[in-house]
C-alpha cells in the first residue's frame, strides 16, 4: 500500500486557555505583524492552510470577561484578505457563523477572498447555540440544535447556488463586441424554509469555483453535516483510539451522499512540545500546562462545571465539598459547560480521589492539550502513525505562543516528515483545493440558457 500524504494546517491561537499570553515571548494577538509571522511560517512549512477562529461575543464568568486572550480579536475575513497579499500558496480559512449572518453577504465576501488570494479561500461553517450570543444581533434569540444545523445546511446550499449563478465562461470581456458578461450571469432564485431570495449575484466565481468548506461540529448532527457537505472536518480527537473511532464513523457516512472517503479530510486540532529528549519534552509540557492553568484559571474552570462561586477555595487544595448547582450556571458563552455537568463532576471527584489531585492538578490533568510531546523524531513518527493507521488525515496545529509558536515545528519536525516521504517538499498547485487533493466544482452555461 502506498503511504498516505499528511495534511498540515495552522490555527492562530487565542481562545480558551491554550495561549500563554503572559509569556514574555508572546506578542500582540491583534497587530497584523503577529498574523503575518504565523502565516508566513506556515507557508514556509508548506502547510495546507492558515485557520482563524471567531467568536461573536466575549464570554463571561460571574458577569466578568474571563478569557482575556480573546478580547479585541479582529474580524477574520478582513485579516485573511490582508494575508492574501503577503502569502502566495497558503490556504486562508475563516470561521463565519451561519446563525447570525445571511447567505448573500457571506457568499460575496468569500468569493472576493477567493479572487484576491487566487484560489485559496476556505469557510469554516459554524452555528451559535445560545441567546447570550444572540443578544449582539438585531433579531436576538437562538435556535435549537437540530434547527441550527437545518439552517446551516440551507445556508451553505444557498451560498453554493449564488456561486453557481455565474458559469465559468460568463465573463466574456469581449471589447470588440462590447460585451463584458453573458446575459443571465449572476441570476438566482432560492425559495426555502430559511431563505427566500431572488436577484443577481455581484461576484463571478472564484478560481476554486467554491471555497473549501470546513465543519467543526462533533455532535451526530455535525458529523452528518460534514459527511454531506464539508471538504474538511476540524475535530478534537487527540488519541489514537478516539481518532480511529471518529475517523471510521465519519468516513462511513460519506457513501450515502455519493461521496468517496478521500473527499473529506479529517484534521484534529492538536498541540506539540519539543525537547532534546522525550523526558525533557515531558517536563516542558508540564511547565506549559501549569502556565496555561494558573490558580485563577483552575478555579474559574471548576466554577463553570460546579455552576457556583468557588473563589473561597484553595486551588492547591482538595475539590470543593459542595454539590454542583446544575441550573443556569455562572458561565455564559462557553460551549464546554453545556453538557451533563453533574456527570463531569462525579468523574472528576473519582479521579481526584484515586490520584490525590488538588483542584489545579485535576484541571491540568483533565484539560491536557499537548498531543505530541517528545524529540522532533518522536513527534514526526507519532504524527505519521496517526495518519497511516487512519486516526486522521493530518492535523491543525494550535501553538501556545503568538506568533512564534510554530517555528520549532516547521524547522525541526516538517523536514523529518519530508524525509519520510509523507509530506510535500513544495506545493503542487496554486489553490487550496490543489493542496487538499480536491476537485473544483464547475458550472457550464447551456447555449440556450446563455442566450435567454
Amino acid at each position: 500500500m502506498p503511504v498516505k500524504q499528511i495534511h498540515l494546517a495552522a490555527h492562530f491561537p487565542g481562545v480558551n486557555n491554550t495561549t500563554v499570553w503572559s509569556d514574555p515571548r508572546s506578542a500582540s494577538q491583534i497587530d497584523f505583524a503577529s498574523f503575518e509571522h504565523l502565516a508566513r511560517t506556515a507557508e514556509r512549512g508548506k502547510f495546507d492552510f492558515f485557520f482563524l477562529a471567531e467568536g461573536l461575543r466575549l464570554r463571561e464568568l460571574k458577569g466578568r470577561i474571563h478569557d482575556l486572550d480573546v478580547a479585541g480579536r479582529p474580524e477574520s475575513l478582513t485579516v485573511l484578505s490582508a494575508l492574501a497579499a503577503v502569502t502566495t500558496r497558503l490556504g486562508l480559512a475563516a470561521t463565519v457563523n451561519s446563525t447570525f449572518n445571511e447567505p448573500y453577504d457571506v457568499a460575496r465576501r468569500l468569493a472576493t477572498l477567493d479572487h484576491l488570494s487566487e484560489g485559496r479561500a476556505a469557510w469554516n461553517v459554524v452555528t451559535s447555540y445560545d441567546a447570550f450570543t444572540g443578544e449582539n444581533f438585531r433579531r436576538g434569540g437562538f435556535l435549537d440544535e437540530a434547527d441550527r444545523y437545518t439552517r446551516a445546511a440551507e445556508f451553505l446550499h444557498t451560498a453554493r447556488e449564488l456561486w453557481d449563478s455565474w458559469a465559468d465562461e460568463d465573463v466574456l470581456a469581449d471589447a470588440e463586441a462590447g460585451e463584458f458578461v453573458r446575459p443571465g450571469a449572476g441570476a438566482f432564485a432560492h425559495h426555502g424554509r430559511e431563505f427566500d431570495i431572488t436577484g443577481r449575484f455581484t461576484t463571478p466565481r472564484g478560481p476554486q469555483g467554491h471555497p473549501v468548506i470546513i465543519q467543526a461540529g462533533d455532535s451526530d448532527e455535525g458529523r452528518e453535516f460534514a459527511a454531506a457537505d464539508a471538504d474538511v472536518i476540524f475535530s478534537r480527537h487527540g488519541t489514537l483510539d478516539e481518532g480511529r473511532a471518529f475517523y471510521k464513523d465519519v468516513k462511513s457516512r460519506l457513501a450515502r451522499y455519493g461521496r468517496r472517503p478521500d473527499e473529506l479530510k479529517i484534521l484534529p486540532a492538536v498541540t506539540y512540545v519539543l525537547g532534546d529528549t522525550d523526558e525533557d519534552a515531558a517536563e516542558r509540557a508540564l511547565e506549559i500546562r501549569r502556565a496555561q492553568v494558573s490558580p485563577q484559571n483552575a478555579i474559574a474552570y471548576l466554577e463553570g462545571f460546579w455552576g457556583r462561586d468557588l473563589s473561597a477555595y484553595d486551588p492547591d487544595g482538595p475539590l470543593p465539598d459542595v454539590e454542583p448547582d446544575l441550573g443556569e450556571g455562572v458561565s455564559k458563552g462557553r460551549a464546554q459547560f453545556r453538557g451533563d455537568r453533574g456527570e463531569v463532576v462525579r468523574r472528576w471527584r473519582a479521579l481526584a480521589a484515586e490520584r490525590g489531585l488538588s483542584i489545579r492538578e485535576l484541571v491540568v490533568e483533565a484539560t491536557g492539550r499537548q498531543t505530541f510531546i517528545g524529540t522532533p523524531r518522536t513527534v514526526a513518527d507519532r504524527i505519521d502513525e496517526f495518519v497511516q493507521t487512519d486516526a486522521a488525515d493530518g492535523f491543525i496545529f494550535v501553538p501556545h505562543l503568538t506568533p512564534g509558536g510554530l517555528d520549532d515545528l516547521v524547522d525541526h519536525v516538517v523536514p523529518l516528515l519530508q524525509e519520510k516521504g509523507v509530506f510535500r517538499t513544495d506545493y503542487s498547485g496554486p489553490t487550496l483545493r490543489d493542496h487538499l487533493g480536491l476537485t473544483a466544482p464547475r458550472v457550464r452555461r447551456a447555449p440556450e440558457e446563455a442566450a435567454s
